[in-house]
């Protein structure tokens, strides 16, 4: 270290000496360093954690006693958690230590498979989006809405700062989405929805020169089918503003491309390949027009050739605060989903072109079976939409619901109540003799 005093006592990243911190506190007005800090004294550490020790075995076999506690239901919960099987291939591939102890990739002339692996998910984006950009993975779905406003403010071509999203609009994202807003001049407003789906007439009512960016999904919430997304497109485009579109690569595989509807803008949860359901846990995918290239937030890899000519990836286009002066920086989005993002590349690589689209369709189809299945029982409606859907739907039953996912629960099936009378169910990942005992189930609740 340099410097005209010693820092002996110091560590490498706090080298102070007592008599620099001494002076720091008092230029602050405190004593000690301790008072700059409101730590609850609950949680306060007092230097005992308070566990006792336990050997190898015995660790094991308490971790294995407490998750026995957890409830073993088949989940048919859907509404942004997936439950896909993930081949045994992606977890052997996935695990090599090359991936698992990889960091960034910043240095190209080691990470050349790594890099060359992101390049294929951008390049699987790109594909089922038609749009000509696509990052390398934000965290997930609702940061990716966040980035695709703050996105729409910095290009659009109208002065407004009015961002219009659908009510179905799950909570976690819309939260998200305020939150990125909050540090802008943007708001965020509601359009209304019928029968699962844009209600266009009172959208086109709500839209003026001051809409920066319309949001719509595809498939909704509820596991409809949008099927007038290009007259949404033409709304937006009329009045100078971006049209983002919610979706993911398994939807994407089968639905209309988002360039072909008006799309400037797709994000969504691109983990619904690669990972099995994780509760939280994602992978936001972000594509959008090559216009916006030196707009994009994240990372892009790019390729190009090395000194001997050969084809060589490497990380391009940084726009993050922590790469470029911060005036110039599209995001502080600090990181992304790389892994994740390596998983979806090689299920999709597994699944092939034919196969993300007999995913796809076995999800429409499976849907539907199931909901002709269980609108026969008494008591029961299904869909409640009639639209097309994608591996869930929403059931009206006579009986209170959350009752019923109750008494289902007691059962060993879990669904999602959306309503006093509304029950979401979801086939994607479930098995054949899952959704028969399903039903079998629900009959017998519902008598």
């Amino acid at each position: 270290m340099t410097g005209s005093h010693s820092h002996a006592t110091g560590s490498p990243y706090a080298p102070h000496t007592e008599e620099e911190r001494a002076a720091m506190l008092e230029a602050v007005g405190a004593e000690a360093v301790e008072e700059l800090f409101d730590i609850p004294e609950a949680v306060e550490f007092d230097g005992e954690f308070g566990i006792d020790a336990r050997t190898e075995r015995e660790t094991r076999e308490l971790v294995r006693s407490l998750l026995e506690r957890n409830d073993d239901l088949t989940e048919l919960l859907g509404r942004g958690h997936y439950g896909y099987y993930v081949p045994s291939l992606v977890d052997h591939l996935a695990d090599r230590s090359e991936f698992l102890t990889s960091y960034t990739q910043y240095q190209p002339e080691v990470s050349q498979g790594f890099l060359q692996a992101l390049f294929e998910y951008q390049s699987l984006l790109v594909e089922l989006t038609g749009l000509e950009i696509a990052n390398c993975s934000m965290y997930d779905a609702a940061t990716a809405l966040g980035e695709a406003a703050t996105l729409a403010d910095r290009v659009r071509s109208t002065s407004g700062t009015r961002v219009l999203v659908p009510d179905l609009l799950r909570e976690g994202r819309r939260s998200t989405l305020e939150n990125y807003v909050a540090g802008t001049d943007l708001v965020v407003e509601e359009y209304p929805t019928e029968d699962g789906g844009v209600d266009l007439a009172a959208l086109e009512d709500g839209v003026d020169d001051e809409v920066v960016m319309i949001y719509a999904e595809n498939p909704t919430i509820r596991g409809t089918i949008e099927e007038r997304l290009d007259e949404i497109g033409d709304l937006a485009d009329d009045a100078g503003a971006l049209f983002a579109l919610g979706s993911d690569p398994i939807a994407l595989s089968l639905l209309e491309r988002p360039v072909d509807v008006g799309a400037d803008v797709v994000v969504g949860d691109a983990s619904v390949l690669g990972l099995p359901t994780s509760y939280g846990m994602g992978l936001g995918l972000f594509a959008c027009r090559e216009d916006y290239l030196r707009q994009v937030p994240g990372r892009l890899v790019g390729a190009s050739e090395d000194a001997t000519d050969r084809r060589a990836y490497t990380l391009t286009l940084q726009t993050r605060e922590q790469h470029i002066r911060r005036e110039r920086a599209t995001s502080n989005i600090c990181t992304n989903q790389a892994w994740v993002a390596l998983r979806t590349a090689m299920h999709a690589a597994t699944l092939g072109p034919s196969g993300m689209v007999d995913l796809a369709k076995r999800g429409v189809r499976r849907a539907e079976d199931l909901a002709e299945r269980v609108d026969d029982l008494v008591g029961v409606e299904a869909p409640v939409h009639d639209r097309h859907h994608l591996r869930e739907f929403v059931a009206r039953v006579d009986q209170p619901a959350r009752a019923i996912a109750a008494d289902l629960e007691d059962r060993g099936y879990a669904v999602h109540v959306v309503g006093d009378h509304e029950l979401q169910i979801c086939v994607a990942g479930a098995t054949d003799e899952q959704i028969d005992g399903f039903v079998e189930a629900l009959s017998e609740v519902v008598r």
